[in-house]
């Protein structure tokens, strides 16, 4: 079998259709292969009664999925032949997939083990099932690589209570189980030594039946404690009165939150703050991923991305260059370029509000 199949390993046990993200090597990064490979298998348990439940899974110990492959994304960006077309083709069909797993009319069940950030979260965090456990480190971290989260990112941390959802996707936090459950990106805990019971014994029964057998009280989170002070200072109408606010805060956790943001691509804090204000008003998934979808595609043009990913992955020097350098050197017309209409090129997702209901 060719490596890029054996990237995604499919297969139904009793009632149960597995998906199995296989590159533990790379923490499961996702390639357009395995966008399509997803895609695909989704297409064949649609429809095949004999499949009542889907669950996604992450080879190896380390996580389910730790994002899109960036060094691919890198490779292609800096091509020099006005690259990027590889990488905007790879976008269109995983944020169709995102989608598709909203949609979905069968259960899927996600399991959130270990690191899930960045398009680990689209493929999972939009599933009408999200079971995180004690080992679970979720974040949307793409304003350090000078990017804007993406595969529907923004749709669900405009979601999430008060400004929590600012604050996860300005610095890229990382949530531990109690706090993505908080902020609505998982529903369920489940200890990581039960997961492999309760995966098997989706073979066996459906889900409600299932997830009432091992689902338990996750360990508290961090953030209800810092709610107060994140709400201020996120509350702030600019970037750079978010970092007022944060940098004249008693609290410890707020100026390292005002350090981390003073370290990201300027131009990519105030997208994504734009990004999520204007997410909250779309109303639908589809509608914010098309709005994503111009987003990322404006930002292969931006030198932030390919410098973003050099420092963090290729040389690993952790010193971008960012250009612009600061916050106040990145202009309205800057920011609304991002947001500018595709033409013929645009995603045109369609649909409603997602509601996950399906009959379990």
């Amino acid at each position: 079998m060719a490596a890029a199949e054996n990237s995604v390993l499919t297969y139904v046990e009793g009632r149960a259709g597995h998906v199995t993200l296989n590159r533990p090597e790379a923490l499961n990064a996702l390639t357009h292969a395995m966008v399509l490979r997803i895609d695909e298998a989704l297409t064949a348990w649609e429809q095949d009664p004999a499949v009542e439940t889907v669950v996604l899974t992450g080879a190896g110990e380390r996580g389910l999925c730790a994002g899109g492959d960036i060094r691919s994304i890198h490779e292609d960006v800096t091509a020099g032949d006005g690259g990027g077309a590889a990488t905007r083709d790879f976008w269109r069909d995983e944020y169709h997939l995102d989608a598709r797993i909203a949609r979905y009319p069968k259960p899927f069940v996600a399991v959130m083990d270990g690191i899930v950030m960045g398009g680990g979260v689209g493929v999972s965090a939009h599933a009408a099932v999200r079971v995180v456990t004690e080992r679970s480190r979720v974040a949307m971290p793409e304003t350090g690589i000078g990017f804007v989260p993406d595969v529907g990112g923004t749709y669900l941390l405009g979601l999430a209570p008060g400004k929590l959802g600012t604050h996860i996707a300005l610095t890229g936090a990382q949530l531990s189980a109690g706090d993505a459950l908080r902020c609505g990106l998982a529903d369920h805990f489940v200890p990581s030594s039960s997961l492999p019971r309760l995966i098997a014994d989706l073979a066996e029964a459906p889900v409600r039946a299932v997830l009432g057998r091992y689902v338990e009280d996750a360990p508290p989170g961090r953030l209800a404690d810092e709610r107060q002070w994140i709400d201020h200072c996120y509350a702030a109408e600019t970037v750079e009165g978010i970092v007022e606010r944060l940098e004249a805060d008693g609290s410890r956790a707020a100026k390292e939150a005002a350090a981390t943001l003073l370290g990201r691509s300027p131009t990519a804090l105030k997208v994504t703050l734009e990004a999520l204000r204007r997410a909250r008003e779309l109303g639908s998934l589809e509608a914010v991923l098309n709005q994503e979808y111009r987003v990322s595609c404006a930002a292969l043009a931006s030198p932030d991305l390919a410098e973003g990913i050099r420092a963090q992955v290729i040389d690993k020097d952790r010193t971008p260059r960012w250009n612009p350098g600061t916050l106040a050197e990145v202009t309205a017309d800057d920011i609304a370029r991002f947001f500018a209409p595709l033409g013929d090129r645009e995603l045109a997702l369609e649909g409603g509000a997602v509601t996950q209901e399906v009959a379990w």
